[in-house]
């Protein structure tokens, strides 16, 4: 049990006391007291209404549980049901037509086009990685990953593959950048924008192309125009997550979370790894300087405009107790302490700028509604008022993925309206909470079904169709989820152009170099273009939102089932170890097929309501999951032999906690607050930390 300490009507731990006031507070100029005091103030004056949130989710949960259960085995009749959503609250009014009002976003954010990338904030070394990802060597990303057919040859260097890489990125050029090698005999380009000695840098679409000149470089010293790489312009902005990607369940999480972000902010952060015998140290990278074709000097950012998610309304941490003892919840403690921390770039305090126009971004996952979305809106005033910062500083991005907020898209973002940053759809959260809200509606679409559902087509359209009306193109992202398969890069163009196509003007990889290849998208679509032919286009109905995904009949077979529930329950066991046992919050984890796939808190989502849903209407039993989980607790193992700190779970399944854990997130799905995973796999983490404090 970490030490708290009393201070402004509430109780700290001392390790997060210590780190605010040793750390995050000097050179913010806010006076210690006067900020202990006001947190205490606004945790005394937020949370109630916060319980009392979530306390109405629960309320129409109940009542659409008991909606679905009269009308069980009947068509859901679309007039009906909205009507029962409108009386019941779920659904309310569509505000009058607006636009937003943002001021003062970057470029990164409302202007220009392009990738953007996750991170969990823990893992200094990924947090270094994805910051530094603003520019991506195409050579590169061409060369290592199955972007172009075939393999890298063994034993060194393979010109073959090389070849085909220049010849790929020569037809790049041509393509974006016509005419570009008169550049190199001395003429001029519209695209050109800058040179400095060894390289060119254009413009297409927003985004800058830099061609490396070096005729010392292996490569630039074949080629006859002596290039050595081409480096593109590719994650423009990194979310940097304490939410789905991280496993932190104390104090001491938490502080390594929030000491991580304020490396950021004051450009301080490095990573040091062993590479083979050697100690590699990893750092920001600093801005890139140039020369424009008048002669006039600029600099461009050498580091990703940074985000960062906050978690949602539902947890609460121990690191913070509030007057009646009870934990306080977590997004609020998440809201005070990551703006606090942005101050020291917002002051300029630190080595490096993220933000030039002086905004903090924080993402707010899993609201459900406008009152929520609203009550965010309060919550951010009040901190601004707090750290003494301007109005509408804190920007927002609002996860468009609980079902009440798809619902009442528009009325969400008016809610924040003077603040909004960015929306962004999510596939597998969005599916979870479709199931849980409707689970017992009947029996679910296999789970491979649900990307074909009338409600997931309208889902992503209305997204962008809402977005556009509501005035964000050119202040704020309408953005896309994540290409999960980072072996997969060759899938990834193919497949992930249709995002920019979409009016999307940025979308989530897995990579930095992900970041580079599906940079190539926003050169082949002009998003902004795309989204001025969308505007005004209509809108996919609410009928086809709020189809429920249910099977038309069930009649499935016995292989067919039991390849689901494997499916479901690999999935499930193979992040749930990892993260309940190592701590390990976001990884490559290999799937059934032993594909590799970038997962986080979302995959236990959807794969556990699925389940869970099955496992009430009697699709399966109790037993056939059951023995799914061991047979597939057997396979995740072997697929983690290799990996010296991991605990098998087969051979002792009673005393795994990890399986436990997995175990609980099936059979109590149904009646977890909305579907989520967080509640259930905080309590088994906490457990894993017990022991290893011996106090179990």
């Amino acid at each position: 049990m970490a030490k708290m300490i009393d201070i402004g009507g509430i109780s700290v731990a001392a390790e997060l006391l210590r780190f605010i006031d040793e750390e995050a507070l000097p050179g913010t100029d806010i006076d210690r007291a006067a900020f202990w005091t006001g947190v205490g103030h606004l945790f005394a004056r937020f949370v109630p209404e916060n319980r009392a949130l979530l306390a109405k989710r629960d309320v129409l949960q109940s009542a659409i549980d008991r909606w679905h259960e009269e009308c069980l085995g009947k068509p859901i009749d679309q007039i009906a049901y909205q009507s029962f959503l409108r009386e019941i609250g779920y659904l309310v009014p569509e505000p009058a037509p607006f636009n937003i009002g943002t001021l003062h976003v970057d470029d990164e954010v409302a202007r220009v086009a392009g990738a953007q990338l996750v991170v969990p904030i823990l893992n200094d070394r990924f947090v270094l990685n994805a910051a530094n990802a603003r520019w991506g060597s195409l050579y590169d990303a061409l060369y290592g990953t199955d972007a172009l057919p075939g393999s890298v040859k063994p034993g060194g260097y393979d010109p073959e593959r090389g070849a085909m890489v220049i010849t790929h990125a020569r037809a790049f050029l041509d393509e974006t950048l016509p005419g570009w090698e008169r550049v190199l005999e001395g003429e001029g380009h519209d695209a050109l924008v800058g040179r400095k000695t060894g390289g060119w840098l254009f413009r297409h679409n927003g985004l800058h192309i830099e061609l490396v000149i070096d005729r010392d470089h292996p490569i630039g010293r074949d080629d006859p125009r002596g290039i050595a790489d081409v480096i593109l312009e590719s994650a423009l902005s990194t979310i940097v997550d304490l939410e789905d990607s991280v496993a932190a369940v104390n104090a001491g999480d938490k502080v390594a979370a929030y000491r991580n972000w304020l490396g950021l902010m004051k450009g301080d952060l490095e990573a040091r790894f062993q590479k083979g015998e050697r100690t590699m140290t990893r750092a920001l990278e600093p801005d890139r300087a140039w020369t424009a074709p008048d002669g006039s000097e600029f600099t461009l950012p050498g580091r990703s405009l940074l985000f960062v998610r906050n978690v949602g309304h539902l947890m609460t941490t121990p690191a913070i107790c509030i007057a009646d003892g009870s934990e306080a919840p977590e997004g609020i403690m998440d809201g005070i302490v990551t703006s606090l921390i942005a101050i020291h770039d917002l002051k300029t305090k630190g080595r490096y700028r993220n933000s030039r126009k002086g905004s903090v971004y924080i993402v707010k996952p899993k609201m459900h509604g406008p009152e929520e979305a609203d009550f965010t809106n309060r919550l951010f005033d009040a901190i601004e008022d707090l750290l003494g910062l301007a109005r509408h500083t804190l920007k927002v991005g609002v996860m468009d993925e609980e079902r009440r907020t798809s619902a009442n898209l528009a009325a969400c973002i008016h809610a924040v309206r003077d603040r909004i940053a960015f929306i962004n759809t999510g596939f597998l959260d969005r599916t979870g909470d479709e199931i849980h809200t409707s689970m017992r509606a009947g029996p679910m679409v296999r789970k491979s079904a649900m990307k074909e559902s009338a409600w997931i087509k309208a889902y992503e359209g209305r997204n962008v169709q809402i977005g556009l009306a509501c005035g964000l193109s050119g202040k704020a992202q309408i953005g896309k989820g994540m290409w999960a398969m980072p072996d997969l890069m060759a899938d990834m163009l193919v497949q992930k152009i249709g995002h920019p196509m979409s009016g999307a003007n940025t979308a989530w990889v897995p990579s930095p170099t992900a970041a580079t290849l599906h940079a190539l998208h926003y050169h082949k679509v002009d998003v902004f273009a795309r989204q001025r032919a969308l505007a005004g286009q209509a809108t996919p109905s609410l009928d086809l939102l709020l189809t429920v995904p249910l099977a038309d009949r069930v009649n499935w077979s016995g292989d067919e089932i039991r390849a689901e529930l494997e499916n479901n329950a690999q999935g499930i066991l193979g992040y749930v170890v990892r993260w309940v046992e190592q701590g390990i919050g976001c990884s490559k984890v290999p799937d059934i097929n032993d594909v590799g796939l970038m997962e986080d808190r979302a995959t236990l989502r959807i794969s556990s309501q699925h389940m869970a849903n099955w496992l009430l209407h009697g699709v399966c039993s109790v037993a056939e999951v059951d023995e799914a989980l061991l047979r597939m607790a057997a396979k995740v193992d072997a697929q983690n032999a290799a990996d010296p700190l991991y605990v098998p779970m087969a051979p002792d399944p009673a005393g795994s906690i990890a399986f436990q854990a997995a175990h609980a997130l099936v059979f109590e799905g149904a009646v977890q607050p909305s579907g989520y995973t967080e509640p259930l796999l905080h309590m088994y983490r906490a457990r894993v930390y017990a022991l290893a404090d011996g106090a179990v």
